[in-house]
């Protein structure tokens, strides 16, 4: 796309006018990178707790803290990272939580009591928590409109294989060179990343809304379509991006955004409260029903190998149908199938399947909603809308994780725990089908004003 005869180019549609040039797909690789190692560390307290009891001679309810400590360190870290991105830049915060996050792995590798670990996993956390939205939200201002969805979906696989390969990786450190190894190795590898990440440029969109010079922007606008492709005088975004203005945060919660905000806050941590009571009490509650550990194992780990799959194939659907509807059907359907694998138990080769089928609708709806969010906020308070959403959702998580216990305790049956997880699986496909209707609707207001002469 060529300057209009003013000299001027729109970034967005010269973004979308072009191919996913060798440029962007470094951005999306290295993202993926980030959030791969940030789903390893994510991960990395959980194979590492079975040989730190024993070694440190502590219960596991006494390592209950710390596990849950990086969870909170998560939505603290999701919270703060939305505002400082939009006004500080994508690429700078997100350089400094993958700096703080593999420094902090690495101090846990040398803590030498659970008080410390606690401190050290909670602030681990706030770094992890501060990549995720900013990792996103560079790479959706640097996708095309046409293939957002599948892209950013594609990244957040990183975090599901992140999450695995900790696995893999304890299973082979741990016996050799014992548990402080595993965070070690999910230190160096974010700061070695952050050696890239130097080399990449800020949000092409960020710089615009920020005023950089137009030779700034121009470089980094030449590096997608090739040397002079983007000779104009001025770079603006599309109309709706100068349509609201305030501070990031007075951006996301302006009346025009509001109710699509609580919409995209309620659906997520429904999302979360559904995901982490389900990874995170399914071997105990499918161990419970009479099956080994063995089989309760392999057939917990197909739900979040599910998950990875859905996120591509919810991506692309995305890209290709009202991103709304597709969302809120892969809810509907999750909590369909959830309830499936309750009603599954005695009947292997039937709970496989439907334990599959669940985390595919799961990981379908969860991991779009990123997509949504950037999308639905302008660019000057997109990293806030993003972050904040997935901060508020890390309370549902955090709920989710220790509500499990207290319905065991109460004496419910799997097949009941997972009937009421499809309470909030519905309310999340409401909020989100909800939040669509109303962005529709808005739109045709909007559409009839500008036709008024």
């Amino acid at each position: 796309m060529a300057a209009d005869h003013e000299g001027v180019i729109d970034v967005q549609k010269f973004i979308d006018s072009r191919g996913f040039s060798a440029f962007q797909w470094g951005i999306l690789i290295l993202c993926f990178l980030i959030v791969a190692v940030d789903g390893f560390d994510t991960a990395a307290i959980g194979f590492v707790a079975p040989a730190l009891t024993k070694e440190w001679g502590v219960s596991k309810l006494d390592l209950g803290p710390v596990l849950s400590a990086a969870l909170v360190g998560l939505a603290v870290g999701a919270l703060a990272a939305g505002p400082m991105a939009d006004r500080f830049g994508r690429k700078r915060v997100l350089l400094l939580s993958v700096v703080a996050f593999g420094g902090m792995s690495l101090a846990c590798a040398y803590a030498s009591s659970l008080n410390e670990l606690l401190i050290l996993r909670f602030l681990t956390g706030v770094g992890l928590g501060a990549a995720m939205p900013n990792a996103t939200t560079l790479l959706s201002e640097y996708a095309p409109a046409s293939r957002r969805g599948f892209l950013v979906n594609v990244m957040f696989c990183g975090f599901t294989l992140g999450a695995a390969g900790g696995g893999i990786a304890a299973a082979a450190l741990i016996p050799e060179f014992g548990w402080r190894s595993v965070f070690i190795l999910g230190g160096i590898a974010p700061l070695l990343l952050a050696f890239a990440l130097l080399g990449l440029p800020e949000s092409v969109r960020h710089m615009v809304v920020r005023e950089k010079s137009p030779a700034a922007i121009r470089a980094v606008l030449e590096r997608i379509g090739g040397k002079g492709s983007a000779s104009a005088n001025r770079f603006v975004l599309p109309e709706q991006d100068g349509q609201i203005a305030g501070s990031p945060l007075a951006i996301v919660l302006s009346q025009q955004l509001r109710f699509g905000t609580l919409m995209l806050w309620v659906t997520y941590f429904m999302g979360l409260l559904v995901y982490y009571l389900l990874s995170s009490w399914m071997p105990t509650l499918i161990r419970e029903s009479g099956m080994s550990i063995r089989d309760a194992s392999l057939i917990t780990a197909l739900f979040p190998f599910g998950s990875t799959i859905g996120a591509i194939i919810f991506g692309w659907l995305m890209d290709r149908r009202n991103p709304y509807k597709v969302v809120g059907v892969a809810y509907l359907l999750t909590g369909a199938f959830v309830w499936g694998v309750g009603q599954s138990l005695g009947d292997t080769a039937l709970l496989i399947a439907v334990t599959f089928l669940a985390g595919i609708f799961m990981g379908g709806g969860q991991v779009s909603m990123p997509v949504l969010a950037s999308n639905f906020y302008p660019t000057a308070g997109r990293a806030s809308g993003v972050a904040w959403m997935l901060g508020m959702g890390r309370f549902g998580g955090i709920l989710g994780a220790f509500i499990g216990g207290t319905l065991l305790q109460l004496g419910l049956s799997l097949s009941a725990i997972l009937g009421i997880l499809a309470v909030p699986a519905a309310i999340a496909a409401a909020s989100i089908l909800a939040m669509g209707s109303a962005t529709k609707n808005a739109a045709t207001e909007d559409a009839k004003r500008a036709a008024i002469p």
